[in-house]
């Protein structure tokens, strides 16, 4: 079989999430791709959570519906997935759940757990039966627990995975791994490597699900760094502080929610004002307000791109995948630095907890780019102006305190070159001018979406963000179908680049726009800027993310 899925459901609190990463570490060091992805709830107990984990030999950029092996910690798994078993695919589960049927496969996971004398190893005793079903390499395995517990713990859990090894024999035969030199990570980790590989020097941000893994794991870096992490009282503090190390010269970043980026407007507009370049994460999830905290969407979009009192220019970048999210992160802090304005990065919660097999980084692609001015060569100077106007509304920057007699004046009201306070018209109209300005050289800046399909497509499907996966494999289907398929997946999205979507557009005989938001937001700014309607839209809000098989039997169901 080209690939398999395996989904481990359960309550929280059952070890989900232990079982989870035994089986995709031992996965990924066999050489296989992977694609895994979480759906849980915001408590600490109980409720219906669970892991998929895809894998196969070729490359897999998003979760499927069909499950060949439901591991079930509970009855209420079963209840839940049993309909997306495939034919041949099985229910592994504790002899003490009631459930009966041909695909059932019980086995006493807990009454041997006890037997080793912890019932808490349960859980490694379904690790062993998963491995020796697929066929997983046990050495492999074994080197996972030993690294995964503490020496104290590492034996019981041995003996409990060579107790659930032996229960079952070989039943499935994925094909032989493929992968080389590969990573497995998630996109919050990419960003968090994105951010120190363009030199970021002070993150500040509020725990927010589900940004907060970008902040954890940059804090568990500054012992091996020069980076400061401040988990400040607030997102207000958060983006205050890292404005702050910014104005000062240090390459600064923040990153939060919905709710939270809400929390930092004002600051935003400081920003614009002030002339000082910071990337903002915003990791989206549903709304308003709490919404659903651990649950995906793309409803920040429309809220980004206007957020803020006043006019400035700014720069707004959703990122696609693991990969992708590391090089526009850098990308993003280089841009911010270059024009002196804030960029926000856009990704959600699928992105932030789906762990995929990706290429190594590519360091050679990734350079610093610092545009700091050196005061003692700009001979026509006298008095420093922090605003100065010239022909690109981008001003020469200095680091403050640098040069002697030299201040770098910054101010929130409306001011002159030098950075004081004005009131007269004619000041206003240049420095509005002046900070507006820099969207036109943006727009020389930005990258066309990514396209995926056939090169004259009839079905144009268009989507941004962590709709790419899915887009690329209906897309796949769709053509595999007899059709003339094609996907624009946008990454940079403000300004909003237009040259492959003028293309593709005028060729495709149906454009569907493809969106995780019950208002089609992309599609509102294409019409704004471009005067183009897209007609059919795919939009999905529920919290749960969009895959192939739900966009390809929508476009059959709906718009074909």
């Amino acid at each position: 079989m080209r690939h398999f899925n395996i989904l481990i459901g359960g309550s929280a609190g059952q070890g989900i999430d232990t079982l989870s990463s035994g089986i995709e570490k031992t996965l990924h060091k066999m050489g296989y791709y992977i694609f895994s992805n979480k759906d849980y709830e915001s408590r600490v107990r109980g409720g219906h959570n669970f892991t998929q984990v895809r894998f196969g030999s070729l490359p897999l950029y998003v979760h499927s519906d069909r499950l060949d092996l439901l591991v079930a910690l509970n009855e209420e798994a079963i209840k839940v997935h049993k309909d997306r078993i495939s034919e041949g695919g099985i229910i592994l589960c504790d002899e003490g759940i009631a459930s009966e049927g041909d695909k059932i496969v019980s086995l006493p996971l807990i009454r041997t757990a006890k037997q080793i004398g912890n019932a808490m190893v349960a859980n490694t005793v379904a690790f062993g039966a998963v491995c020796k079903l697929i066929g997983l390499d046990i050495e492999i395995a074994k080197d996972i627990i030993k690294a995964s517990f503490d020496e104290e713990y590492a034996g019981v859990n041995l003996k409990a995975f060579e107790e659930g090894y032996g229960m079952l024999q070989k039943r499935f035969n994925p094909e032989e791994a493929s992968a080389k030199n590969q990573m497995l990570i998630n996109s919050n980790q990419a960003i968090a490597l994105g951010a120190l590989a363009g030199g970021v020097l002070f993150y500040a941000a509020y725990p927010m699900t589900p940004s907060t893994g970008i902040l954890t794991y940059l804090a568990a870096k500054t012992t091996e760094t020069d980076l400061i992490v401040e988990q400040a009282e607030d997102e207000i503090a958060a983006i205050q502080m890292a404005l702050g190390a910014s104005y000062a010269g240090v390459r600064a970043m923040t990153g939060t929610s919905g709710g939270g980026f809400a929390l930092m407007v004002e600051a935003l507009s400081l920003a614009g004002m002030i002339e000082t370049p910071i990337v903002i994460v915003d990791s989206q999830r549903p709304g308003p307000a709490t919404g659903f905290p651990t649950r995906t969407e793309q409803g920040d979009l429309s809220f980004v791109l206007n957020a803020g009192h006043g006019e400035f220019s700014r720069m707004v970048i959703a990122v696609r995948n693991p990969e992708d999210a590391f090089y526009q992160t850098v990308r993003a802090l280089n841009i911010a630095d270059e024009f002196q304005i804030p960029v926000i990065i856009l990704t959600d919660q699928h992105l932030a907890d789906s762990n995929q097999t990706v290429d190594k980084f590519d360091m050679s692609r990734v350079k610093i780019e610092r545009h700091i001015s050196d005061f003692a060569v700009m001979a026509e100077y006298g008095d420093y102006g922090r605003y100065r106007l010239t022909d690109t509304g981008v001003s020469p920057r200095i680091i403050p305190g640098k040069y002697e007699n030299q201040t770098v004046l910054v101010d929130s009201d409306e001011h002159d070159e030098l950075g004081h306070i004005v009131e007269d018209a004619n000041t206003r109209i240049e420095m509005v001018n002046k900070r507006l300005g820099k969207t036109a050289l943006l727009k020389k800046k930005v990258m066309e979406p990514d396209y995926y399909g056939t090169d004259s497509p009839e079905i144009l499907l268009i989507g941004w963000g962590s709709t790419e996966g899915a887009l690329r494999e209906a897309v796949e289907i769709l053509n595999g179908q007899g059709g003339r398929c094609g996907a624009l997946v946008f990454g940079d999205i403000w300004p909003l680049p237009t040259g492959k979507l003028e293309k593709y557009s005028k060729e495709a005989n149906i454009v569907v726009n493809v969106e995780q938001n019950a208002t089609g937001q992309l599609g509102r700014l294409i019409r704004q800027e471009m005067g183009f309607l897209i007609e059919r839209s795919i939009l999905k809000y529920d919290g749960r993310q969009i895959n192939a098989e739900e966009i390809v039997k929508r476009m059959n169901e709906e718009v074909l």
